[in-house]
């Protein structure tokens, strides 16, 4: 299975592509960070293809998808994982270009990813897109205000996309649980060191996504 993979550099990103590609599966990744990436190509091999990309760049993205979609093919499996989160503060007290920033990436590179990487899957007839939504897409805290923003965007976006892809594909919100990642120490504190480390949770969350099919177009999912 070819798996496109948003967000590759550290936690759940960079957890699913060493454990697709220990699978034998083929992997494609993108991630801001220069180094993670060039650490990705060395340790997964050249039948893997590893991307550092601004994903705020609808024109990077475009070509990026074209020249996988040329030298390696059209996914099977996207999982759209890229997010930041802003540093925890009421709403009013979040920064302008904190709360730009977190839309751009946690939105609107999500919509640039699915616009240039869905028509070849639509014309091949079958693929899914997996947005990793959050518990914070379906419930909200304080102090966290606009990530729960970004988040709900991903489900509403998700769930309509849904009802206007054609038989064979789906379009699938997924709640990915609570993981001990730097997203979550920065909320928690040393309070997220009971959670499961990525590495730990992937042995659950990796035959999850394989396994997202027509069946769960539209439907919100949590691993």
């Amino acid at each position: 299975m070819k798996i496109l993979i948003t967000g590759v550099s550290r936690g759940l990103g960079r957890a699913l592509c060493e454990a697709y590609a220990e699978q034998g599966h083929e992997v494609a990744g993108c991630a801001r960070s220069k180094k993670p990436i060039s650490e990705l190509r060395k340790s997964l091999g050249a039948e893997h293809h590893f991307t550092s990309l601004d994903l705020t760049s609808d024109a990077a993205v475009g070509e990026w998808i074209t020249t996988l979609n040329d030298k390696w093919g059209v996914p099977d499996l996207v999982i759209n994982n890229a997010a930041i989160i802003n540093e925890n503060a009421p709403l009013w007290e979040v920064p302008f270009k904190d709360f730009e920033q977190l839309v751009a990436i946690n939105i609107t590179a999500v919509f640039s990813v699915i616009r240039h990487v869905l028509p070849p899957m639509i014309e091949r007839g079958s693929g899914v897109i997996a947005n990793i939504s959050s518990g914070w897409g379906r419930s909200v805290s304080a102090d966290v205000a606009s990530y729960c923003a970004s988040k709900y965007a991903i489900e509403g976006m998700t769930q309509a996309l849904a009802q206007d892809l054609p038989p064979g594909l789906a379009a699938v919100p997924v709640n990915p649980g609570i993981i001990n990642t730097d997203m979550l120490q920065s909320c928690f504190g040393s309070s997220a060191d009971d959670a499961p480390l990525p590495e730990n949770w992937v042995n659950k969350a990796a035959p999850f996504f394989l396994k997202l099919g027509p069946s769960d177009n539209g439907q919100q999912r949590s691993v």
